[in-house]
């Protein structure tokens, strides 16, 4: 890739819409799930969408959403969800609240990860 073409600063007004934030929260939960059929994606969704409806005043960007099979990881079959967010312990209120009661669950686990840019450039390519 040609580096002439980056550039250390938004310029044009949709370049200054993509700017990322200087630090960024990742928050992963992990639903240990006691067994996999094809109603669980359907099952974790629905909860995940209620989470979602009741969230009013936690600031939050839902990220990803996936069922990783055993063996990636772990010997269990992982629901994960994963969250930007800088307010951990409301979200962290509102998953357990709409989770807890979910019996296909063994435990959740949960990771956060914080991330400070170091740099960011932006290019543009012609298509």
């Amino acid at each position: 890739m040609d580096n002439t073409d980056l550039t250390k600063k938004a310029e044009t007004s949709f370049e200054k819409k993509l700017v990322q934030e200087k630090y960024n929260v990742n928050v992963a939960f992990y639903i240990h799930l006691k067994e996999y059929n094809n109603t669980v994606r359907e099952e974790l969704e629905k909860r995940l969408e209620e989470v979602f409806f009741y969230s009013k005043g936690v600031d939050w960007k839902f990220d990803s959403f996936g069922i990783e099979k055993s063996g990636s990881r772990n010997k269990d079959v992982l629901g994960y969800f994963i969250f930007r967010t800088a307010n951990i312990s409301e979200l962290k209120k509102l998953f357990l609240e709409y989770f807890e009661d979910y019996e296909n669950a063994q435990k959740i686990t949960c990771s956060v990860a914080e991330y400070e840019k170091i740099s960011e450039t932006f290019f543009e390519l012609k298509v």
